[in-house]
C-alpha cells in the first residue's frame, strides 16, 4: 500500500489496492494471470511467486510463462535467533553443537513452504546439519523466547525489540550483508559461504503486456522508490529497497525458482 501510493502519485492515476488471500498468493496470481494484459492489472509479488512452483503440483497457471515481471521493490531479511540461554553464543559454536547432538535440535516456522522454513532447510543443507523442523499455525516466536524450540530465522522487525532488550540471541542475519538494523550481527554467510535467503517483494503484469506500459511502470516505480521517506518506510519493516530492470528482474526470478 505504501509504495501503491507512491506510484499512483507519480502515474496520476489511482491505484486500487485488492486483497485476494489465499492458497499462499495462488488465487491473486492466477486472477492477474487472467487479466486483460493492458497495464490496469497489477500483482504484488514475493517470496511465495517461487517457492510455490514447487509446492504446488497442480497450479492453474505457469508464473515464468504466464506472468510478466515489471519492478523490483525490496529485499528482506531473516535473522537466525535463539534463546539467550542457548549454549551457542555465535554461528560457528551453533553449526558445532548442532554436528555433535544430531537431531536435538528444533527450528520454529510460520509453516511448510513459509520462508522461514525455507531459510531453515537451506541453512541445514548448506551447513551440513540436522535440525527437526516445528510448523505453527501462528506465532511461533512465544515458544523460542521460552526456549521451548531452539531456533528460528524470524523477520527483523518481529525480533529486533526481543534482541535489543536481551531476550533473543541473534547468531546472524540471512542476507549476503551485514543489515543496517543490526550491524553488530553477521551475516550467515560469512560463515556458510553463498549462504542466502532473503524474502522480496515486487511489481508484476499479465504477460503480453506490452512493453512500452512495463517500461513506464518500471521508470515511475524506480523514481517512487528513490524517494527517502520511503526507503525509511520500509526500512521500519526491515525491508531494503532494491530496484531494477524488467529483465533483470526476471532473471532474479528465475534464478530464484531454480533455488
Amino acid at each position: 500500500r505504501i509504495v501503491g501510493q507512491a506510484l499512483a502519485q507519480r502515474l496520476g492515476q489511482q491505484i486500487v489496492v485488492e486483497n485476494r488471500p489465499g492458497a499462499s498468493t495462488n488465487i491473486a496470481t492466477e486472477a492477474v494471470a487472467r487479466a486483460p494484459a493492458d497495464g490496469y492489472t497489477l500483482l504484488l509479488i514475493g517470496a511465495p511467486a517461487v517457492t510455490n512452483v514447487s509446492l504446488y503440483p497442480n497450479l492453474n497457471f505457469n508464473f515464468i510463462r504466464d506472468i510478466a515481471p515489471v519492478a523490483s521493490i525490496s529485499r528482506t531479511a531473516f535473522v537466525m535467533v535463539v534463546n539467550p540461554a542457548y549454549p551457542a553464543k555465535s554461528l560457528p559454536e551453533f553449526i558445532a553443537y548442532a554436528k555433535a547432538n544430531p537431531g536435538k535440535i528444533t527450528f520454529a516456522s510460520g509453516g511448510n513452504g513459509t520462508m522461514n522454513h525455507v531459510a531453515g532447510e537451506l541453512f541445514k543443507t548448506m551447513a551440513g546439519i540436522d535440525m527437526l523442523h516445528v510448523p505453527y499455525r501462528g506465532d511461533f516466536m512465544p515458544d523460542v523466547l521460552g526456549g521451548r524450540v531452539t531456533v528460528a530465522f524470524s523477520a527483523i522487525a518481529q525480533s529486533i525489540g526481543d534482541i535489543r532488550d536481551g531476550r533473543l540471541r541473534a547468531l546472524g542475519v540471512t542476507s549476503t550483508m551485514r543489515q543496517e538494523r543490526l550491524p553488530d550481527v553477521p551475516a550467515v554467510a560469512e560463515f556458510v559461504p553463498a549462504y542466502d535467503a532473503t524474502a522480496f517483494y515486487g511489481i508484476a503484469a499479465p504477460k503480453h503486456t506490452p512493453a512500452e506500459i512495463i517500461d513506464n511502470l518500471n521508470r515511475e516505480g524506480n523514481a517512487s522508490l528513490a524517494d527517502p521517506a520511503l526507503k525509511a518506510k520500509l526500512l521500519e519493516f526491515g525491508s531494503i529497497v532494491v530496484t531494477s530492470s524488467p529483465a533483470d528482474f526476471e532473471k532474479f526470478i528465475a534464478a530464484a525458482i531454480d533455488k
